[in-house]
């Protein structure tokens, strides 16, 4: 996860990374940072709040700021990799939002327990919802998929080049069935 680190044209969207697909954006959103302080509780955490875009893709979920300003929030890229938890919050009296907990990237500007609320004005948000659990599952899937078929195979050695009988002539066969084994 990054803080400031999108890159955007100059119209204020988001420029796609290699390969990457938008799934979903969504207009007059607001984003509420929640960086935890120091390691030991020594500062109070940081509450950071701007209104802007959202959009969801097949490999990230990125915010950027309506309009150009100083602000310590212009762009947030999250890797769905990142993204620990999601939480759809429906409070008694106030908008429905989501909740989510992101693991920050290495010198990305933010800290462990960083926390995200997202609000829509004009969206429904369990669309939105359902759709980031649905991409960040398959995230996962694939990661682990890819781990799985990246494990190295055991070395091959040809039964000539090392000079071994065929293993069907060196094997007998067992004369008892194996135990447990009722016929």
């Amino acid at each position: 996860m990054a803080l400031n680190w999108t890159m955007i044209d100059e119209s204020r969207r988001y420029v796609p990374l290699q390969d990457e697909r938008n799934v979903m954006n969504v207009d007059q959103a607001e984003l509420l940072l929640i960086v935890p302080g120091e390691v030991g509780g020594a500062s109070n955490p940081k509450r950071l709040k701007e209104n802007g875009s959202i959009w969801l893709t097949d490999q990230r979920l990125i915010f950027v700021k309506t309009g150009s300003g100083d602000s310590l929030i212009d762009t947030l890229s999250v890797p769905l990799l990142s993204v620990l938890s999601t939480s759809f919050v429906q409070p008694t009296f106030a908008a429905n939002y989501l909740a989510i907990d992101i693991r920050p990237s290495v010198g990305g500007g933010l800290t462990e327990g960083t926390k995200a609320e997202i609000r829509f004005k004009d969206h429904p948000m369990f669309g939105f919802v359902s759709a980031l659990d649905k991409l960040r599952e398959r995230a996962v899937f694939m990661k682990r998929e890819s781990a799985y078929l990246g494990e190295d195979l055991p070395m091959y050695s040809s039964q000539a080049a090392s000079g071994a009988n065929s293993p069907r002539a060196s094997t007998i066969a067992p004369v008892e069935p194996p135990p447990g084994y009722d016929a």
